[in-house]
């Protein structure tokens, strides 16, 4: 359903999307980078310092990560973000910028979780600040159809029993009572984020399109 993202076209907003969330942390102040965000918990800073880590990280650095963890995913993913967050904010900036370009993914990963990434933990650092930060509908139309497919890496959070509806773009997914909402909302539905998917459902609402 819908136009669907072509590789080059995905990871150039990938790019644009690290390229304008390295430009908000870089003007965050001291208490700004521990405030709790609403990934599990995570302060701005761990969930900033995880999105540095897949494209940097080789292949040897995720099995001695996943050795740590004892086999553990979710343990791992969160373990190596707290670790990488005790960096310097500064680094932790300059590390997100210096993987703007940049192609490689984790382990096990597709290419379109880089997307979803960037996307779902911008958000969680934006809302966490009280800041606006946009999505473009098709982008978040593409990560949401990724989170409905995902098998591995494993989704931490179970799929609404809704039928979801998109109002700013063609999207429908799903069976149940009706839930209507930005794509940008049901994205953040569907990743374990209800309550941020209300703040997206409360904003006036845009003209469906691309």
């Amino acid at each position: 359903m819908g136009v669907v993202l072509g590789v080059d076209e995905r990871w150039q907003i990938v790019d644009r999307e690290r390229a304008s969330l390295a430009d908000l942390l870089e003007d965050l102040s001291p208490e700004e980078w521990e405030t709790p965000t609403r990934c599990g918990g995570w302060r701005v800073r761990d969930v900033a310092a995880h999105l540095t880590m897949a494209a940097r990280f080789s292949y040897r650095d995720g099995v001695r990560e996943m050795v740590r963890a004892r086999g553990n995913w979710n343990r791992m993913v969160h373990d190596s973000a707290v670790r990488e967050a005790r960096l310097p904010v500064a680094e932790i900036v300059a590390n997100l910028r210096s993987i703007i370009g940049s192609r490689a993914l984790a382990p096990t990963t597709s290419p379109r979780e880089p997307l979803l990434d960037i996307l779902v933990h911008g958000q969680d650092i934006a809302l966490a600040l009280g800041r606006a930060r946009p999505m473009p509908p098709h982008a978040a139309r593409d990560a949401a159809d990724r989170v409905w497919t995902m098998r591995f890496p494993p989704r931490p959070w179970p799929l609404p029993r809704a039928r979801l509806v998109a109002t700013d773009i063609e999207w429908t997914r799903g069976e149940g009572e009706e839930v209507r909402g930005p794509i940008a909302g049901l994205l953040l539905l569907l990743t374990g984020r209800p309550d941020a998917a209300r703040e997206w459902f409360a904003r006036p609402a845009a003209a469906p399109g691309e």
